[in-house]
């Protein structure tokens, strides 16, 4: 499939999908489209790939969306709309694998939306995250930015519509890492690099637990997690995983036990 908005390229087991809108990635109902197209049909456009890096290609991650269409919103054609644009967030979400985030610049209402569907986030140090809705007039944002931080900071950067430094966010878990900005892209293909080692199968069964439990209290998601360990037991490879682990951790029991 080609795209007008996106990009994508091959690093071993991860595929890096770059958007490309200038001149700050603000998103349009086609780029809506595009987004909601390629996750939700993952299967189909990327088989085998065992991760995703989202970026940009441009100086912002993504300044939100794109604003002219405001001014053509009414009341016939809204409900059509924000359902793309729920599906777009939530493709990246239910992506069958994991997602990277690696976000430099302007992450604003939509950036900060498609970043907080991914299922973890690098940041540069020029990386900025905000939801500027009640400064122009709209609603939304408010429940994605909840995935990533308290309430209180929630209502604060809202009531406000001021971006916050990713360096602030770090401590509330929002992002996994800031680094210089030229290290974002490197960075976060290190940490898909250390999850592709993984079996596709291991893979792809913990991120639909992951997703499956994020609501779920403690007994109702680890009787889940205990369910799709029966369903990972009859894939091939997570066999020969468990006989791989055993027998590389023999000569330490061995060790611990005090036997030769």
């Amino acid at each position: 499939m080609s795209y007008q908005f996106l990009s994508l390229e091959e690093h071993g087991a991860t595929t890096v999908v770059t958007m490309n809108r200038p001149p700050v990635n603000a998103v349009s109902l086609t780029m809506y489209e595009e987004i909601r197209d390629l996750f939700g049909r993952f299967d189909e456009v990327l088989p085998g790939v065992k991760a995703v890096v989202l970026t940009s290609a441009v100086k912002h991650f993504c300044g939100g969306n794109e604003l002219t269409e405001f001014l053509t919103l009414t009341e016939a054609n809204a409900a059509g709309r924000m359902r793309l644009v729920r599906d777009a967030f939530a493709a990246i979400y239910d992506c069958p694998v994991p997602v990277v985030g690696a976000v430099r610049g302007a992450a604003l209402g939509t950036g900060l939306a498609i970043a907080a569907s991914c299922d973890v986030v690098v940041a540069g140090e020029s990386a900025r995250f905000g939801t500027p809705e009640v400064s122009v007039g709209v609603m939304g944002g408010a429940a994605h930015l909840a995935r990533l931080i308290p309430q209180p900071i929630v209502r604060a950067m809202y009531f406000t519509a001021d971006p916050w430094p990713a360096a602030d966010l770090l401590g509330f878990g929002s992002v996994l890492r800031v680094v210089p900005d030229e290290a974002v892209l490197e960075t976060a293909l290190g940490l898909t690099g250390k999850m592709t080692r993984h079996s596709l199968a291991a893979l792809r069964h913990a991120k639909e637990a992951l997703n499956t439990i994020e609501f779920m209290d403690l007994k109702a998601g680890y009787e889940f997690e205990q369910r799709m360990t029966g369903r990972l037991a009859a894939e091939p490879d997570a066999k020969e995983a468990v006989a791989a682990l055993r027998e590389s951790r023999a000569p330490v029991y061995r060790d611990q036990l005090g036997r030769s």
